[in-house]
């Protein structure tokens, strides 16, 4: 079972597109977020409370912890959701934030002492050409300077935020953690938010059906293999996996809304799982 949890992760996080394609029409970017990290709050508690799950024995985990939260969640999700409500095309964003495989393996040596292997570098660097192969089709010129800041931003959360939680909190409980990281994330949100938003939301079909896939599949599938996977393999194993989103969405977009993939897209492909498979080996 153990095997399939990687895979299963890649799925589950490539599906956030649905999300974003269905809710940001109807709600500001971080306001999205914010009800969003608010039910998954509410919904981890219970979950903890019933089940009894051990919370983190002392200030310094919660601390760590929350430090993870806020660079994984409100830092990462908030520059790749704001990027996409600037205008930046989301092949775009997606390409910028594709770059966090090898940031983090640049990362996993000075900071966790992990050794990367050349097999593993040659894997990371087919794995971006590959990316970029895949969202060729999909990039657009003419976006603004917001648009291309806030996934940079994006890009430096999720790469710092996977070294300090393999760094400084591998392991926690995948519920009580969960409500851990996701209280200061709400937090830092609601600050940004209450500067930059009106907090207007429409509860149309499409917002529910977005709000609802993005807490039940993502912020508690997703994110949670994410976390165990974190803490069980080294950070280069773990990152690498991003690199298949792409493909993986653009498949998935082929079969629910009918996006043609070119032959370039399907060669993207075979080279992203390729470089997947180098780095993993």
């Amino acid at each position: 079972m153990q095997s399939v949890y990687p895979y299963l992760f890649v799925f589950l996080w490539s599906t956030g597109f649905i999300g974003a394609k269905y809710g940001l029409p109807h709600a500001e970017p971080l306001t999205f977020l914010l009800v969003r990290y608010l039910l998954v709050i509410a919904l981890m508690t219970l979950a903890a409370v019933v089940t009894k799950a051990p919370w983190p024995k002392d200030r310094r985990h919660w601390f760590h912890i929350g430090v993870s939260g806020v660079l994984m969640h409100a830092v990462y999700l908030g520059g790749v959701f704001t990027s996409i409500g600037q205008g930046l095309p989301a092949g775009v964003s997606s390409l910028v934030v594709g770059m966090q495989p090898l940031l983090t393996a640049v990362g996993a040596g000075w900071v966790l002492g992990e050794r990367v292997l050349k097999r593993q570098w040659l894997g990371l660097l087919l794995g971006l050409v590959g990316t970029v192969l895949v969202l060729s089709g999909r990039i657009k010129a003419g976006f603004g300077l917001e648009g291309l800041s806030a996934a940079l931003f994006a890009l430096a959360g999720i790469t710092v935020g996977t070294l300090y939680q393999k760094r400084f909190c591998p392991s926690f409980d995948w519920r009580t953690g969960a409500v851990a990281q996701f209280i200061p994330a709400a937090l830092a949100t609601f600050v940004v938010a209450s500067f930059t938003e009106s907090f207007h939301v429409e509860f149309a079909p499409q917002f529910i059906f977005a709000l609802a896939w993005l807490v039940i599949v993502l912020s508690l599938g997703a994110i949670s293999l994410l976390n165990h996977l974190i803490r069980s393999g080294t950070a280069v194993n773990v990152v690498s996996l991003f690199y298949l989103v792409p493909a993986c969405t653009a498949a998935i977009a082929w079969l629910l809304f009918g996006e043609v993939l070119s032959g370039v897209a399907l060669a993207g492909m075979g080279l992203a799982i390729w470089g997947v498979y180098l780095a993993r080996k």
